[in-house]
């Protein structure tokens, strides 16, 4: 039980420290699948490292095609990136997997809204900010949120 806690507790910071820089997000949710997967005997478990290994790849394949993450220098504040990764949670659980994505746009925009006061302000705040790197950032939390649920579904399931 204590296992399971602490892996539930490693892959939330990792999902968390998606949205900040020069923290490994990504890598500590895979870590704690498969940390979780070495200690696990069951099959499900292993499967659901090779998922989450091959997810990672790819990620990180789509990623090195985008931009790179200038959030920062385009103005990118952490309570933007907040709402964005709380946006994304949400839309992830109230339109399972695919509202992680229009969850994060809606996040970054309601920052902006709260922030700048006119939609024409943060809509245009939006499309800076999806270009300065934040695309890539949905697809690291995107991925790992994948992950997350997918270690849930195991071992809720089994």
């Amino acid at each position: 039980m204590w296992d399971l806690l602490l892996v539930g507790l490693v892959i939330l910071l990792g999902l968390y420290g998606v949205l900040l820089p020069a923290v490994p997000g990504s890598l500590l949710v895979w870590a704690a699948v498969m940390w979780w997967a070495l200690k696990d005997p069951q099959p499900v478990a292993w499967w659901v490292l090779v998922g989450a290994t091959v997810l990672m790849l790819v990620s990180q394949g789509v990623r090195w095609a985008l931009p790179p993450r200038r959030l920062r220098a385009s103005g990118a504040t952490h309570r933007m990136l907040s709402y964005a990764g709380a946006g994304s949670a949400l839309g992830f659980v109230l339109l399972p997997v695919l509202g992680a994505i229009p969850g994060f746009l809606a996040g970054i925009y309601l920052a902006e809204r709260l922030r700048l006061g006119r939609h024409a302000e943060a809509v245009a705040a939006l499309r800076t900010a999806m270009r300065a790197g934040g695309s890539s950032v949905l697809v690291e939390l995107f991925t790992c949120q994948l992950i997350a649920a997918a270690w849930v579904g195991a071992v809720f399931g089994a």
